[in-house]
């Protein structure tokens, strides 16, 4: 569970003067197909780059911004730069902010980093691609580079898994920060309504660090379509939450307690979205994350074939790997490993500890699954996203220790949490078989519950967060939204 607003995943949108849910687009009025920027910069526009953002359009749904993005790899990254451009730089600003703030060292120090750690493991297409939102940017007026948009990009793997190594070697500290947490099922067969695929998911981060807004539609020139929830900026997810036209769906849950990172591999945030735009099958997809693993944001996926109705979970460690499947029954994730030897030898996780989230939360779902076998769907999905039951304390009671979490209602903590944490569940997401085939799924932004969050409120009631003056913003209550690739 995420208590401690530490290094990982800093994506906030910094609004000066909104009272605004971060990532929230500045300007309302852009047009289908094209940008936010002025015309001074739309002039510096080739004809070729006119034509490339005609094929791309963005819009904005209940908090949330859709992006499309299509053709070859150039292309799509200068038209999420271009149209992204003050959402980008906004979040660059955050994570810049956050990481000084969390880890004392500085971000150019971080970026020279990145350059020699994960700049070897990007492939280059995907190199291809941040080029031209590098190109993008610069031509809407952010001034960035490709080690800066990489760095940015693998902040989740630099932050919460290279960084403690880091830092142990630069002082006797083994103390790992906390990483971004979520909770998330699949189901199939007889534990669902219509016997197709359910999958739910949602993401626990700091309201300071959470700017996984954007819905993002790439349509490659080789490869599958893809619809995910991502970052401004971002050439993958992040949190993780995608379908592809190959007719797989998948989530994942960050392994709670986890230690272990190889230098020399290859970046997770690159083998996330090589899998999810070249494969067509769960079994090839497996294989992807699997080679030249680094261990960097180590997770269980839940995945899902909607033509073969098959699920399946891939526990995702540095030195031990399980792969299960099934095409009738449940795979859950709350953060704590299922392999013994993952859970025993890759993690400080005490899996019957239940004053902890992570295995709060892991009771809880088992308890949701087994009270509504055989009558999973999306409504059921939505509600169990939004579920505040608290295992420990046998209660409804909205916390850190409940699925749709809330950190910042938290007095009592155990280990090494922090009281009243500004964080918790961000966002909730959901698709079955049918909108799975149709590209589409449904989300929600903010609190899963729907509840929401008053930043100048909490910091009066809580001056020990003053630094996030300028930086924490209000969440304000959003519904329910569909978004269909092509939208």
């Amino acid at each position: 569970m995420k208590k401690v607003l530490v290094l990982a995943i800093a994506l906030a949108a910094f609004l000066p003067g909104s009272s605004e849910v971060f990532g929230q687009p500045a300007d309302k009025s852009a047009s289908a197909s094209g940008s936010t920027q002025t015309g001074r910069e739309a002039s510096r526009l080739t004809e070729e780059q006119r034509a490339w953002l005609g094929r791309a359009r963005r819009h904005d749904k209940h908090g949330w911004v859709y992006l499309h993005i299509e053709g070859p790899p150039r292309e799509r990254g200068f038209q999420h730069g271009y149209l992204l451009a003050k959402e980008i730089s906004q979040s660059l600003h955050a994570t810049k902010e956050v990481w000084q703030y969390e880890s004392g060292m500085d971000w150019p120090w971080l970026v020279e980093k990145a350059k020699a750690i994960l700049g070897p493991g990007v492939d280059a297409e995907n190199l291809a691609e941040i080029d031209g939102m590098v190109e993008g940017l610069r031509i809407a007026g952010v001034d960035t580079s490709r080690h800066e948009l990489i760095a940015y990009n693998g902040i989740i793997e630099l932050s919460a898994y290279w960084w403690p190594k880091e830092k142990e070697k630069l002082q006797k500290d083994s103390t790992s920060p906390s990483k971004q947490s979520c909770s998330a099922f699949v189901a199939t067969g007889s534990m669902t309504a219509d016997g197709g695929i359910v999958l739910g998911h949602n993401t626990m981060g700091g309201y300071v660090d959470s700017c996984w807004n954007v819905i993002l539609d790439i349509q490659p020139a080789k490869g599958h379509r893809i619809l995910m929830q991502s970052g401004p900026g971002w050439i993958h997810s992040g949190t993780d939450f995608f379908i592809t036209d190959a007719g797989l769906v998948g989530a994942e849950t960050t392994i709670g307690g986890f230690k272990g990172f190889d230098e020399k591999g290859i970046p997770e945030f690159i083998r996330m979205r090589r899998a999810a735009q070249d494969a067509s099958s769960i079994d090839a997809w497996c294989e992807i994350m699997k080679k030249g693993n680094n261990g960097g944001y180590a997770n269980a996926w839940l995945l899902g074939d909607v033509n073969t109705k098959e699920i399946a979970r891939l526990e995702l460690g540095l030195k031990h790997v399980r792969l299960e499947r099934k095409k009738d029954g449940y795979f859950v994730g709350s953060n704590v490993a299922e392999d013994l030897k993952i859970l025993r030898f890759e993690t400080s996780r005490k899996e019957t500890d239940i004053r902890l989230s992570s295995v709060a939360r892991r009771v809880r779902w088992k308890q949701l699954m087994a009270q509504h076998a055989g009558k999973i769907n999306l409504e059921l999905a939505r509600a169990m996203e939004a579920d505040h039951f608290d295992s420990y304390l046998q209660k409804d009671n909205p916390g850190g220790r409940s699925l749709c979490g809330h950190d910042d209602l938290d007095a009592e903590t155990y280990g090494p949490d922090i009281p009243f944490t500004p964080s918790g569940t961000i966002d909730a997401k959901v698709v079955d078989t049918r909108m799975a085939k149709q590209m589409s799924f449904a989300a929600r932004w903010g609190s899963a519950c729907g509840a929401a969050f008053d930043a100048q409120k909490f910091l009066a009631a809580h001056p020990q967060f003053d630094w996030m003056q300028g930086l924490l913003k209000s969440r304000p209550s959003r519904p329910w939204a569909e978004f269909r690739a092509g939208e």
